[in-house]
């Protein structure tokens, strides 16, 4: 299966198996505009599987309402670069329900789905990546899949898991990346990162669309300059996965962290200072960061705003040469 064949087989399953939960978002009665949810409504009718209103603030309000009165919503904003109407119900609402109610009432079975990221022509309103706003909330989980078998097992993991969920689905992966997926029903741990290739001289970290540029420079890294790096997804944002990081950087002394959004507070920030208080002593470079810039996202300089394999290879020559 491809990213998006694997979410909406992950849908399907949890749709036939919780006859509470409910699917909607803008254009999702047809299969929405990356096709993720097509034949749903055929198959589970319009009352479970709906279109929405143009309205992100009411797609999320309606959302904590449903979960909170315990059936299972699966809301989905279209593109995350509209998903700042609803930042205050998913922030002040859905992130502290049970907070606030002292455990009387929550909305946990509540997953927004939110395509994110580059895709190559779209532009300020159509390829941000607004991990980073999110993951200042306690109360809420944030994941971001690298490929249709972590796609789904997320997916299904946050369905199923008792506190509200973002899935950040890097768009570009949506028909880029194909895997062999199982059909059952299965979950993948979150807050858990994956080391995707071992090495001792450099950690290279990143999540969604960059770990497949990670690769890449990994190999490059070898080929060209003999250096062994260790590739990590960090795959959950929020809670996110430390112990995974800073044992990998310990033993390498030296680490990369890269993402799609801009450079000041990107998640990449969170790392280098949590890298810092418990690495210190094992650094041979300071933490070096290789993100996007810090402007709005362009159309035709996309190239030159992507951290690419070009500008994570030049980093990796600069932190070995430190």
């Amino acid at each position: 299966m491809n990213m998006f064949n694997a979410i909406n087989n992950a849908m399907d399953l949890a749709l036939q198996e919780d006859k509470t939960a409910l699917l909607f978002g803008e254009d999702v009665g047809f299969g929405g505009v990356f096709r993720c949810s097509v034949n749903l409504r055929d198959k589970y009718g319009n009352d479970r599987v709906f279109n929405t209103p143009l309205c992100e603030q009411g797609i999320a309000g309606f959302a904590i309402g449903v979960a909170n009165t315990g059936a299972t919503a699966i809301a989905e904003i279209q593109f995350a670069d509209y998903i700042f109407p609803s930042f205050d119900q998913i922030i002040n609402e859905a992130a502290k329900y049970r907070y606030r109610s002292g455990g009387l009432f929550d909305c946990g079975s509540l997953t927004f789905r939110v395509p994110c990221g580059a895709v190559g022509h779209g532009a300020l309103y159509h390829s941000q990546s607004p991990e980073a706003y999110f993951a200042h909330t306690p109360g809420l989980r944030v994941v971001i899949p690298r490929g249709p078998i972590k796609a789904k097992g997320l997916l299904l993991a946050c369905i199923k898991d008792h506190n509200p969920c973002i899935v950040f689905e890097p768009k570009t992966l949506y028909r880029a990346a194909v895997e062999e997926v199982p059909t059952d029903f299965y979950i993948s741990e979150l807050g858990k990162a994956d080391i995707l290739r071992k090495g001792n001289d450099l950690t290279l970290v990143g999540w969604g669309t960059q770990v497949h540029v990670l690769l890449e420079v990994a190999d490059l890294s070898k080929k060209h300059l003999g250096v062994d790096c260790e590739v990590i997804d960090l795959v959950s944002i929020l809670p996110w996965d430390k112990n995974t990081i800073c044992n990998s950087v310990k033993k390498t002394g030296r680490v990369i962290v890269a993402h799609e959004a801009p450079y000041t507070q990107g998640f990449g920030s969170e790392l280098a200072a949590c890298i810092q208080e418990r690495c210190f002593l094992q650094l041979e470079a300071p933490v070096k960061r290789v993100t996007g810039w810090d402007t709005p996202f362009p159309h035709v300089f996309e190239p030159f705003y992507l951290p690419d394999k070009h500008r994570c290879l030049a980093a990796v020559r600069e932190i070995l040469n430190y």
